[in-house]
């Protein structure tokens, strides 16, 4: 067993990093540095296959009955109105409407037994990405909160940073695509937990993108999206026709004087501590490799169009471009907007016309490319969502929340493609074997970063805790 308990909660006499940055953080270039200041680019040696991971997280709940555990024997009034189609996979039962998936079903595991008790999408969402459920009861909040246990990202981003004994470079290596998880949604959005640092620190926080709605009804996860959207904008960085040099040079010497003062009241060491962060917010504003990462643009248009230009394609796009960068975790998000989204409680209709299809195109093309390009073997795919759907459907043939049993897609980094994992009953209600908890998610997803699932950090006390605390790693799906 690993400790790392290295954190520290002042940088001197009492004073907080966090506090520091409050305090400098309200003008360095627009940047919120909290959540910018990230990690070292250079991977450390491990003993695991992957040295990333695309984290594709579909929020709101994706039907088991509709995607990868369909039950066509079952009665109609549960079997809904999509029909399987032949697969790479001998077992599977793949929906009609995934048939990229099932030509490449060979490079992908599909582990048919996700369980948890939390049939609520943030209680959800916080336990599928963390490993732990959420500190806040069902029903009793929707945000973050600097409580929550820190992502799977964050703990690769905190690791790191242990590892390599320093938080510098041009790219972290935790991002979030394309925005954060509820940005679009209707009333000013919102900030789902699952994502974030949590207790960890915000220095731990993903870099996190930005891409706005055309107007209030828009849904850029449902339509083609053209150049001047996809321009990835880091979250709360100034524009770059705002960004000239002389707002630089401006910038700059404005915190050159807050400098000065501050190390009148906390003398050296604290500045120093501060200063490192604060060059790590300029190297991300100044550096062209992380422009060049960010820009869509380079890619050719028809591997684009192989991912779907929607916004869910593009960002997985995006996420391929940034971990052959260095990035270590990239975490793509379909969010819901405007109540339109896997939660899918109305009709059939928006699954089978975007939302089957279009993570079709993008999981399809991105173990393609990823394989095409000698990526795979390193780089672990997820793609699963927070909860499955009820086994009965409505008189829309739509479904509601159900989250004792929903499927998760691996593939890559020694998993074993052409496989399933685990079975469901009839009614694809429970499972009959193998049931896999989202501790087990994130101890295989640890395992396979080289990093031992039994690894303890100290929690916002100062005590050891695991970071995947009783999960199992499922070996069975590794060759």
């Amino acid at each position: 067993m690993l400790t790392l308990l290295s954190r520290r909660q002042s940088v001197c006499e009492g004073v907080s990093r966090r506090d520091l940055l409050k305090a400098g953080g309200a003008g360095l270039f627009g940047l919120s540095l909290p959540k910018l200041l990230a990690a070292e680019a250079t991977q450390p040696a491990t003993e695991g296959r992957a040295k990333s991971v695309i984290f594709m997280f579909l929020f709101g709940g994706p039907s088991q009955l509709e995607t990868f555990d369909m039950k066509p024997d079952a009665p109609s009034k549960l079997r809904g109105p999509f029909h399987p189609i032949a697969s790479r996979t001998p077992e599977l039962r793949i929906c009609e409407h995934l048939g990229r998936c099932a030509q490449v079903s060979d490079k992908f595991a599909v582990v048919r037994t996700m369980t948890h008790p939390h049939n609520d999408h943030s209680t959800a969402g916080h336990y599928v990405q963390t490993g732990h459920p959420w500190h806040i009861p069902i029903r009793g909040g929707f945000n973050a909160t600097p409580k929550d246990w820190p992502s799977m990202g964050s703990v690769v981003e905190y690791a790191t940073q242990q590892q390599t004994g320093t938080a510098g470079g041009d790219l972290p290596n935790y991002v979030v695509l394309p925005n954060y998880l509820g940005r679009l949604q209707e009333a000013g959005g919102l900030r789902r937990p699952g994502e974030y640092a949590g207790w960890l620190g915000p220095g731990f926080d993903p870099l996190t993108t930005a891409i706005d709605k055309k107007e209030v009804k828009d849904n850029p996860y449902f339509r083609n999206c053209n150049d001047d959207e996809l321009n990835f904008q880091i979250q709360g960085l100034v524009t770059g026709q705002e960004l000239t040099l002389d707002r630089l040079h401006t910038r700059g010497s404005l915190l050159n004087q807050f400098d000065d003062q501050l190390r009148t009241k906390t003398g050296n060491r604290a500045i120093d501590a501060y200063d490192r962060f604060q060059q790590r917010a300029l190297s991300l504003v100044t550096s062209e490799k992380t422009r060049q990462a960010l820009d869509i643009r380079r890619e050719s248009a028809k591997l684009r169009d192989a991912y779907g230009r929607h916004l869910f394609g593009q960002s997985t796009l995006m996420a391929r471009r940034l971990i052959e960068a260095g990035v270590r975790f990239a975490t793509v998000h379909w969010d819901c907007v405007d109540g339109y989204s896997w939660d899918s409680h109305r009709s059939s209709h928006y699954l089978e016309n975007h939302l089957i299809p279009g993570v079709d195109q993008a999981l399809s093309a991105l173990l393609t490319d990823l394989d095409e390009r000698g990526l795979l073997d390193e780089t672990l795919v997820v793609c699963l969502g927070e909860m499955g759907r009820t086994p009965q459907a409505n008189d829309k043939w739509g479904r509601g929340h159900w989250s004792t049993l929903f499927p998760a897609v691996l593939a890559g980094a020694g998993i074993r493609g052409g496989t399933t994992y685990g079975r469901s009953d009839k009614d694809a209600a429970y499972p009959l074997d193998h049931p896999t908890s989202p501790e087990d998610l994130a101890a295989t997803v640890f395992h396979a970063l080289g990093i031992d699932p039994e690894t303890r950090i100290a929690d916002a006390q100062g005590r050891p805790v695991p970071i995947a605390d009783g999960g199992e790693v499922l070996h069975a799906l590794f060759a």
